[in-house]
């Protein structure tokens, strides 16, 4: 996977991919940005993921000054460098916030931009994008797009072929690895994923109540032939981050084997069905 990258950002790679397998499990945080407060106390959730198994965190520039730096011996830190606000006329516009020095500078493995596919200004938001692939070039630094079809003229934006076009618009133009949406059917999904030249994340899409069907829901994305998820929402807002963040890195990482499934509502455990 890393044969053709330079050394530096083969080691950052390393960092980003800890475990055999070349799968992920991302969490955002970059959410107070775009949403408001999400009312929890920063570093000490940053350490209840690093300590149970997620293999990265984003998280804007301002935030690390409230972050213990010994968190990042146990995760990677992916510096987001997009922004906007629901406020905006247009939430869907997306601009840079943050650069790739900045990101080096604060200890970054990697760093990450938004683009959003068919919103009113994606020629900005592509060329954004495709300057900060050349600054991570210069500088031997991971680019994760975190790319979706979102405008106007898009009536579906889980539509296979449009979530493919984005995928490819986020790997031709430099980035490293790519999360997107989820296309809704594991074999679409896998004909997504088998056209990408890159590793394929997917969304944590919208929040779900039970633990089961979280984790329902990252098995089928695995299946799927998804490289793992971003998710955000469905683990810093469950009732023990740290717990929830334990069953997705092992179930995402193979620690428990054959098809997985979470019995939460009548045993309140993970039950492993032989494949």
């Amino acid at each position: 996977m890393f044969a053709n990258q330079s050394f530096g950002r083969q080691t950052r790679l390393g960092r980003l991919f800890r475990h055999p397998g070349q799968r992920l499990l991302v969490v955002p945080l970059d959410h107070s940005v775009t949403d408001g407060p999400i009312g929890l106390a920063v570093d000490g959730l940053v350490g209840q993921l690093a300590t149970n198994g997620a293999d990265a965190v984003v998280l804007h520039k301002g935030v690390l000054r409230h972050v213990s730096p010994h968190w990042f011996s146990k995760t990677s830190l992916i510096v987001h460098l997009s922004a906007s606000t629901v406020h905006a006329p247009n939430p869907n516009s997306k601009y840079l916030v943050a650069s790739v020095e900045e990101s080096i500078r604060l200890g970054a493995d990697a760093v990450s931009v938004h683009v959003n596919i068919g919103s009113e200004d994606e020629r900005e938001q592509v060329a954004d994008m495709a300057l900060v692939a050349e600054a991570c070039d210069r500088w031997n630094v991971p680019l994760l797009a975190m790319i979706y079809p979102r405008g106007p003229k898009i009536t579906n934006p889980n539509d296979p072929a449009l979530v493919a076009h984005a995928v490819t618009v986020a790997a031709d133009l430099g980035a490293d690895v790519v999360k997107t949406l989820y296309v809704g059917s594991e074999a679409e999904m896998r004909d997504v994923v088998r056209g990408a030249s890159v590793p394929v994340i997917v969304a944590g899409g919208p929040r779900r109540d039970e633990p089961a069907d979280v984790l329902a829901y990252v098995a089928e994305t695995l299946r799927g032939g998804a490289s793992g998820v971003a998710m955000g929402r469905n683990i810093f807002l469950a009732t023990d981050p740290g717990a929830m963040t334990r069953q997705l890195a092992d179930l995402i990482h193979g620690e428990i084997p054959g098809e997985t499934v979470l019995d939460a509502r009548h045993t309140g455990r993970i039950s492993v069905l032989a494949s």
